[in-house]
């Protein structure tokens, strides 16, 4: 569904990504980690369109990413980056709405109303439909924001995946807000969508995630499996802490543990 082909990009001379390939296919979540300016919004802001590469290569769907028409790219992918500014007295039920802006024809329908509806249910938000966001909280903003990206790809479209792009979705989450938030994308996956997901959190990534890409300094250091992606030697070389790997009690997967190379 998204594929990347040796892809670039510099500022100032100075390589923020560097020959990046990837691939993501339908049904499948990929998180993407690294520490601070490893590359991964700026890798994130490639791959949704909004910086070109230098040098590489973007499609979608078969497709190169420039030959997509917004109207169209819109309707079979949501993205979120990880600052989504909105200033204006729309009630939490109008941005979901926004979300179903490219598929309307003469106005919003009954149906959209109920897309909306259901992807704030998702992240919690139907309580308060008639809230102005400029008056929620940080928390509640981002998850208005999630229903409103959640309704723009809710059903899918003939013929064509879905594609599902979170930058760090759950930074300003409580932790059960978190996990809900991760389970929704699962739950895309789950019907078929492509989900990519920026994440800080490794045990997030591990808990959700098919597969888990390590960025450092603008390249991948290691894609697989989380249990291949996340050892503890890659997580040290990388994040600059100690790590262990803690086996889950039920047998169905692991904690990392982490904590700084020298205590105090």
């Amino acid at each position: 569904m998204l594929k990347a082909n040796q892809i670039s990009c510099a500022f100032d001379g100075q390589k923020i990504v560097d020959n990046v390939s990837l691939d993501l296919g339908g049904g499948q979540v990929i998180a993407l980690t690294g520490p601070n300016g490893a590359g991964k919004t700026t890798l994130f802001r490639l791959l949704t369109g909004e910086l070109p590469p230098d040098p590489g290569s973007i499609e979608v769907g078969g497709r190169p990413l420039g030959n997509w028409p917004t109207p169209e790219i819109s309707r079979i992918r949501g993205a979120l980056a990880q600052e989504s500014q909105l200033n204006f007295p729309f009630t939490v039920m109008e941005v979901a709405l926004l979300g179903r802006l490219p598929h309307l024809r003469k106005g919003e329908t009954a149906l959209d109303y109920e897309i909306a509806l259901k992807a704030l249910q998702k992240m919690d938000m139907a309580p308060l439909a008639k809230r102005l966001f400029t008056t929620l909280s940080g928390g509640e903003k981002q998850r208005t924001q999630l229903a409103r990206v959640f309704a723009q790809i809710w059903e899918s479209a003939p013929d064509q995946g879905r594609l599902l792009m979170l930058d760090e979705p759950t930074a300003s989450l409580d932790l059960a807000h978190q996990h809900a938030t991760l389970q929704a994308a699962r739950d895309f996956a789950s019907r078929g969508a492509a989900v990519m997901l920026v994440l800080h959190d490794l045990n997030l990534a591990a808990s959700y995630a098919d597969e888990v890409i390590v960025m450092n300094e603008g390249r991948i250091i290691r894609q697989g499996p989380p249990a291949e992606a996340l050892q503890p030697k890659i997580i040290e070389e990388v994040f600059g802490v100690r790590a262990r790997i803690v086996p889950q009690p039920d047998g169905g997967g692991f904690y990392i543990a982490t904590e700084p190379h020298s205590r105090r």
